[in-house]
């Protein structure tokens, strides 16, 4: 079996500031992680120490095979304080965009990747309305400082889980049980992907624009069809809705979502394969998760993200191909997914989990913070290269 892939397609691997660039103390999350009853099983630290490393990541990325590298700012960096800004973390960011450019690597820049200044934190958060207008002021001073060499770009990353997770389950900052605060996280998410996109696309450059989002496979029981639906948009299809228009959206999924009868989260169906994290090995939802956001959205799609965290690198191969198996069948059903980004380039701070799950196509050993690609590494950059899956 072979897969071609369309002239193009764009093959590239995604991090997240917080969880690579090390000493982000400035922002959310580092309080969340330091707090004794966040549940976080350990702080983030050094990271992967991505901020002074960058360059040899990148060109390690380039000589694996992947021309395209999605990557966040850091807000907290850029903007330490309300409305005082930081030449030297704008300038940092506009070398990492050219040393993406001398190694002939697409930059993807996320302006907002789950973390936000402890200063606007204190003050409601994304719960507050008055965030909008300060989210698109940091994407303004952003993309005037270094829009001219962005390649593509991002808004905000998973808007459902910072709301889902910081409101409901309290898994992240500010880790609350407060459904009104749910909905209006929701509520200010989506009008700050509005006002920055205007924002953004005003801005220096010239670059494809748009979303991304967690997604997933979704059952439940028969006669629950209606929960599902209605549970599904809430957390899917009004983030899809509200991106119509855009350049691209970006899907980001990993597993499935199981509900009851009342549309509640149930734990995994017995007999299937588990993850190191939990969930269920579910490769097929990437292809479930193209479909719904393509019907939902009526734009170009790009993976995002998907990948594995998995200590067994053969098992990430395995993932990996029956994934791209759901890309091209989307692909051969004429949909216009354009691009597939493995998360991650790096085993790093997976959040509340720390450092136990590895979703990285290179290890890192944190005490000399060398990197080692991993088999799934060569495999995977090989397909880029070839812009070609062949399965025996």
């Amino acid at each position: 079996m072979t897969i071609d892939f369309p002239p193009g397609f764009v093959w590239g691997t995604s991090t997240a500031s917080h969880q690579t660039e090390g000493g982000n103390w400035n922002n959310d999350w580092w309080e969340f992680e330091h707090r004794a009853d966040s549940g976080c099983r350990e702080p983030s630290g050094d990271a992967v120490d991505h901020f002074h490393r960058y360059p040899d990541d990148i060109r390690m990325l380039r000589d694996l095979g992947f021309r395209a590298y999605r990557f966040s700012i850091e807000w907290s960096r850029i903007e330490p304080e309300d409305n005082e800004w930081s030449r030297a973390a704008l300038d940092h960011y506009r070398r990492m965009l050219a040393c993406c450019h001398e190694f002939d690597v697409t930059p993807v820049v996320t302006f907002h990747h789950f973390t936000t200044p402890r200063w606007l934190a204190a003050r409601g958060g994304w719960t507050d309305p008055a965030i909008v207008d300060r989210f698109a002021r940091f994407c303004e001073r952003s993309v005037n400082a270094f829009g001219d060499l962005i390649g593509m770009g991002c808004t905000i990353n998973e808007p459902n889980v910072v709301s889902v997770l910081g409101y409901i389950s309290s898994d992240f900052p500010p880790g609350a049980r407060d459904f009104e605060g749910y909905a209006k996280v929701n509520e200010n998410m989506i009008a700050a992907h509005r006002k920055s996109y205007d924002v953004i696309k005003a801005g220096p450059g010239d670059f494809p624009l748009g979303l991304t989002l967690s997604m997933s496979d979704w059952w439940a029981p028969e006669g629950a069809e209606d929960r599902l639906e209605r549970t599904r948009f809430g957390h899917e299809g009004q983030f899809c809705a509200a991106a119509k228009g855009d350049d691209y959206f970006g899907v980001q999924a990993y597993s499935r979502t199981r509900l009851d009868e009342q549309g509640m989260p149930t734990g995994p169906e017995p007999g299937v394969e588990l993850l190191d994290m939990g969930y269920e090995y579910w490769p097929q939802g990437l292809e479930v998760s193209i479909r719904y956001a393509a019907e939902k959205t009526g734009i170009p799609l790009y993976v995002t993200e998907n990948g594995i965290g998995t200590t067994d690198d053969a098992q990430r191969i395995r993932y990996t191909t029956e994934a791209l198996e759901g890309v091209g069948r989307c692909l051969a059903d004429g949909l216009d997914v354009r691009g597939y980004f493995h998360w991650s380039l790096m085993d790093n701070f997976e959040w509340n989990q720390g450092y136990v799950p590895q979703f990285g196509l290179v290890a890192v050993d944190r005490e000399t913070q060398a990197r080692t690609a991993k088999p799934s590494a060569y495999w995977l950059g090989e397909i880029a290269r070839q812009n070609k899956l062949t399965q025996p």
